[in-house]
């Protein structure tokens, strides 16, 4: 999910023209989000072999964490909004602290779970 993060950064700064909620996030766009799911699922599917799942189903699994990652990052940055503060804490400079780094998780954990125990077992 973090490399999930950093290649939405990414295409956002490339190609990111219409953002996805400003109120929100500001910086997010539909570009970023688009490119760096790809990227990542693509990432995900690459990396099949030290997973238990066939590279379709790697493919298949790194995609819903990684949609599932960004809106877990819609909704702590709603929280964070409706709590008046940018950040969560001053562990990392320009990061703000563990839970800015982990929002994505707080989703795609839990899907990741349920998938895994009810779908692939």
């Amino acid at each position: 999910m973090q490399i999930s993060d950093v290649l939405q950064y990414v295409c956002g700064k490339l190609f990111g023209k219409r953002k996805v909620a400003p109120s929100l996030s500001p910086s997010k766009t539909l570009e970023g989000l688009v490119g760096g799911v790809a990227l990542a699922t693509l990432v995900g599917a690459a990396l099949y072999w030290i997973t238990p799942f066939s590279p379709w189903q790697a493919a298949l699994m790194a995609l819903v964490v990684n949609v599932m990652g960004f809106f877990g990052g819609l909704v702590m940055s709603a929280i964070k909004r409706d709590r008046g503060v940018k950040d969560w804490g001053h562990m990392i400079e320009g990061h703000g602290g563990m839970l800015d780094r982990m929002d994505s998780v707080c989703f795609a954990a839990p899907i990741f779970f349920h998938f895994v125990r009810y779908w692939w077992a």
